[in-house]
């Protein structure tokens, strides 16, 4: 498996030798994490495994590997290609992503000036999250968004680890890329604040987000909202995690520019997003015509499609 080979370069040399001792690359691995003094973690599955140093998975964290401090400075050596400096605006909103589109979760003292974060050092705790792309999986909710050949609003509503994020992906690259006699493709305007979607390394997508896909990477999304409108011209906006009443003011300005908002919000139904208090009275005022109601499972296992006015179409 070449993307886990190189994926386990970054890390130091103790525990590259012993993710070597692997049989098989782990399959569905999600996270892992590595702490000062703490066991070597992998999630796979949402299930918590330790490694120990013959590279056997066990229940029991006393028999894994102890993650040392040099561990850690080999590894953000190798994550920062030993130029970190080079990676300052990354590290002060706490992450860094790396080629394959993995990207690397970092805490530890935060350096703040004012109010504002400056810097981090003494970054003793690394979390790795693998990108996952998983492509079809927006197929059965692709034709239900939209009607006579024009893209709904639509939201995408789910809780943590549902897969929100990966079906916002596929539902990009579907209509970036358009489908043969269906729908032609759009030009699509993604705001991409924590590197999740495209996860762009160097600028370049890691992830396919479509042929006709423009991002903007670790941009605030209220921002970067009303800068793809000015200098982009898209005919789709699309941002994760909507929640702030700065979001809600740019997404009403990208609807009042005639472009098509594709959103995704934490919650568990329409209801439940009606009694958050910022987000009440744009569901009230139906923004979106289409509401995406993810379930637990696999990526994109939909409970059910909406109307704006909360009937169920699917």
């Amino acid at each position: 498996m070449d993307s886990w080979e190189t994926l386990t370069r970054i890390f130091s040399r103790n525990i590259r030798a012993i993710f070597s001792k692997l049989p098989a690359a782990p399959e569905h691995i999600q996270e892992i994490r590595l702490r000062i003094q703490a066991p070597l973690l992998l999630i796979c599955n949402h299930q918590e495994f330790f490694l120990t140093p013959e590279g056997a998975f066990s229940a029991n964290p006393k028999t894994a590997y102890q993650v040392t401090r040099q561990d850690l400075k080999e590894t953000l050596e190798q994550v920062g290609s030993h130029s970190l400096y080079a990676f300052e605006e990354e590290i002060r909103q706490g992450f860094i992503t790396v080629p394959g589109g993995h990207r690397i979760g970092l805490a530890g003292k935060v350096v703040a000036d004012q109010g504002s974060i400056r810097s981090m050092k003494f970054i003793t705790f690394l979390n790795v999250r693998l990108a996952h792309e998983v492509k079809g999986c927006a197929d059965a909710v692709i034709p239900r968004l939209f009607h006579r050949g024009t893209m709904l609003h639509t939201l995408v509503i789910s809780p943590p680890r549902c897969g929100k994020t990966t079906l916002l992906r596929d539902i990009i690259r579907q209509v970036s890329e358009g489908e043969t006699g269906v729908r032609p493709g759009m030009t699509v305007g993604v705001v991409d604040e924590r590197s999740e979607l495209a996860a762009c390394y160097q600028g370049i997508p890691q992830n396919d987000v479509g042929i006709r896909t423009d991002v903007l990477d670790c941009c605030p999304k209220a921002q970067g909202m009303m800068m793809l409108i000015r200098t982009m011209a898209p005919q789709v906006v699309a941002v994760d995690e909507i929640g702030s009443r700065a979001d809600l003011e740019a997404m009403e300005q990208v609807m009042n520019c005639g472009c098509r908002l594709l959103a995704t919000v934490h919650g568990s139904s329409v209801e439940d997003i009606r009694r958050k208090p910022v987000l009440k009275t744009m569901m009230e005022e139906q923004w979106f015509q289409r509401c995406v109601v993810l379930k637990g499972g696999t990526a994109g296992a939909v409970e059910g499609i909406y109307q704006a006015d909360g009937q169920r179409i699917l």
